[in-house]
């Protein structure tokens, strides 16, 4: 399948992150949580898309068989990032660890030739366009 578009990605995963750190700082320490949550779960929302995913206009599919990506992949896939948030809360160091973890996931997504991430290669997934993609109704 095409490589999404990289710019429309890093948009969507921007929007994801804005709700992220709202819900941590609308509602203190059980936002933290509720954001680490919708972090990994949200690409399981609307058959492969998280809100920034469905605003931009991409979608999570399975390599294997092309079906949207379930709850199942956006957790796998979604990991790395989540991992990344949580260690953001360690004094002094924790902003370079996310830092450090969204360097890495943004140099793949540039450097790989179908758009993977480490969480892509482990869920065997990949974000596509969804306008570049015909889309079957059952």
């Amino acid at each position: 399948m095409p490589k999404a578009n990289v710019l429309h990605r890093f948009i969507a995963k921007f929007l994801d992150f804005l709700i992220v750190a709202a819900c941590a700082k609308l509602i203190p320490p059980i936002g933290f949580f509720a954001g680490v949550a919708y972090l990994l779960i949200a690409d399981g929302l609307w058959e492969g898309q998280s809100v920034g995913k469905r605003i931009i206009g991409l979608q999570t599919v399975k390599v294997s068989g092309g079906g949207a990506g379930s709850f199942q992949e956006s957790i796998i896939r979604n990991v790395p990032l989540a991992m990344g948030w949580i260690a953001g809360v360690i004094p002094y160091v924790g902003w370079l660890l996310v830092g450090g973890v969204i360097a890495l996931e943004a140099l793949l997504i540039i450097g790989n030739d179908r758009g993977l991430r480490i969480g892509d290669e482990i869920a065997q997934t990949q974000i596509i366009d969804r306008v570049a993609v015909p889309q079957t109704t059952t």
